[in-house]
């Protein structure tokens, strides 16, 4: 059982800190009915005419909401989700839960850096707040501030991309190395707003003795950096190599 935090709606910085929610008080039949969760990742599954969330956090939650008929889910389509936990082990799914607030989130696969395409994937720089990429789920999670195109017919690229070749990618130091790329098409306002996209990982061959994933991106603050995500452990990623120490929020 888990604790219930008060919705924060800290936004970006809460959407992807927060590697477990720890076990609460409740009474010995069901939640209260006040209880929710903040906004949390999660991967919507079909199974026949309905459908179940596949939570990062929560596991496996049976929505019991009868006025989702609005709602066409996708296999595999990731969300942002806050719900009421109902009740534990619910004819085997984790949770039953009335879904709260659920958001679409741009779900996308790894592609293949080739000369053909690199001018298309572009390397325009992002701008990251510290602590909004992650891993979770199977997922790479990332929060960007996106400068928001000025001409409405444009719509900036994001992708996650590795090497043609494996040797490229599987490294023998244990890591897989991708990176993220970012094509803005020289389209600006100077207007920000958060966007938010998963990356599908299961195309990578990840053994038990994988160390990490190395991600390449080109910052806006510090230029080209690399993060690393470790696999073997539940600690943050390191910050990125060339980021000076401090409490600048925007290292990325």
């Amino acid at each position: 059982m888990k604790r219930i935090y008060t919705f924060l709606m800290m936004a970006t910085v809460c959407l992807l800190a927060m590697p477990l929610l720890q076990s609460c008080d409740k009474d010995d039949d069901h939640y209260s009915i006040g209880d929710f969760t903040p906004p949390l990742w999660a991967t919507v599954r079909t199974t026949g005419n309905a459908f179940y969330l596949d939570c990062d956090v929560w596991g496996t939650l049976w929505p019991v909401n009868l006025d989702l008929g609005w709602y066409e889910p996708l296999d595999g389509q990731r969300v942002i989700v806050s719900f009421n936990p109902l009740w534990d082990n619910y004819e085997g799914f984790d949770h039953a839960v009335k879904i709260l607030s659920m958001m679409e989130v741009l779900t996308k696969q790894i592609e293949t850096l080739t000369p053909e395409n690199e001018k298309e994937l572009g390397n325009d720089p992002l701008y990251i707040v510290k602590g909004d990429l992650g891993i979770s789920g199977g997922y790479l999670n990332v929060v960007f501030q996106q400068n928001l195109p000025l001409m409405s017919s444009t719509k900036h690229r994001i992708s996650l991309v590795r090497p043609e070749n494996d040797e490229g990618l599987y490294g023998d130091d244990g890591y897989i190395r991708l990176e993220l790329r970012y094509n803005n098409y020289g389209d600006v306002s100077g207007h920000r707003r958060p966007a938010y996209i998963s990356f599908n990982l299961n195309s990578l061959n990840i053994q038990p003795d994988t160390k990490g994933i190395l991600i390449r991106l080109n910052s806006e603050v510090n230029g080209k950096v690399e993060l690393l995500y470790d696999l073997q452990s539940d600690e943050t990623p390191a910050l990125p190599t060339n980021a000076a120490s401090g409490t600048d929020e925007t290292l990325m």
